[in-house]
């Protein structure tokens, strides 16, 4: 098997790969090891689309649990004792432009001064029109505890989450069926689309649609559950904060 390695300090599991023969490629790997974190492992898979990830937090900033330490994660793999899982991810279109997320796709106000307007459509039936905001996107179950959590107090664990960010009048997020097709129609610009952490863009402008469904592409990834592990959480954030049982916590998103 090809493997390539993504992320920071890669010294630290490389040589418990190469004890097994792994041969070290960045060309056509047949899986991706991704050592750091959540955005670490949504940059590997903008840079290899549908390759198999196996993310590993970075025990320098993310302290592991007894039994998520590198050598015994790694021989789970390695025995393919690890679960694989298959995420959904959103494709974004506007001025025959795509953009690619796994997280969500979200519009922005390029202004931070100045508001956007737009009106909404799902599945061609109006949904919200005349919106003033910052912006207005779209999660997946995987982003619904990170951006979208974050601008609704919320997440979901089936469908796609429609959220607005600092509306000017209340105006409901929604779970949406995944099959479901927003319509984002740009009455006030300029704006600017982005999917999780890519470097890519989409400019808008007044006049301009941006239509958001689910994408025929997926994520795959093996070990997700052990990445986001309940236990290593509570180790990573009793360093910063007396860790709360009732917290979101308490029952990740797999």
């Amino acid at each position: 098997m090809k493997i390539c390695f993504y992320g920071r300090y890669l010294e630290e599991i490389i040589p418990f790969f190469q004890k097994h023969h792994y041969v070290c490629c960045s060309d056509n790997p047949d899986l991706v090891v991704t050592h750091g974190g959540d955005g670490t492992l949504l940059e590997a898979e903008h840079k290899y689309p549908g390759v198999p990830k196996f993310p590993i937090r970075d025990q320098r900033s993310a302290k592991l649990c007894d039994i998520h330490q590198y050598e015994k994660q790694i021989e789970m793999f390695l025995n393919d004792e690890l679960k694989k899982t298959s995420l959904i991810k959103l494709s974004g279109e506007c001025n025959g432009q795509k953009i690619i997320g796994m997280n969500d796709i979200f519009l922005h106000n390029v202004d931070r001064g100045s508001a956007i307007r737009y009106q909404v459509l799902i599945d061609d039936e109006l949904y919200a029109t005349d919106v003033v905001a910052d912006g207005v996107g779209v999660s997946t179950v995987h982003g619904s505890t990170a951006y979208y959590r974050s601008i609704t107090h919320s997440t979901f664990r089936v469908g796609i989450g429609l959220a607005f960010s600092n509306t000017t009048e209340v105006t409901n997020h929604i779970v949406l069926p995944e099959e479901s097709i927003i319509k984002i129609q740009v009455t006030r610009g300029p704006g600017i689309v982005l999917a999780d952490n890519s470097p890519d863009r989409i400019k808008v402008s007044e006049g301009d649609e941006l239509i958001i469904r689910k994408s025929p592409e997926t994520a795959n990834i093996v070990g997700l559950d052990k990445f986001m592990c309940l236990d290593c959480r509570k180790l990573r954030y009793s360093r910063k904060h007396k860790f709360n049982q009732q917290s979101l916590y308490k029952d990740p998103i797999l």
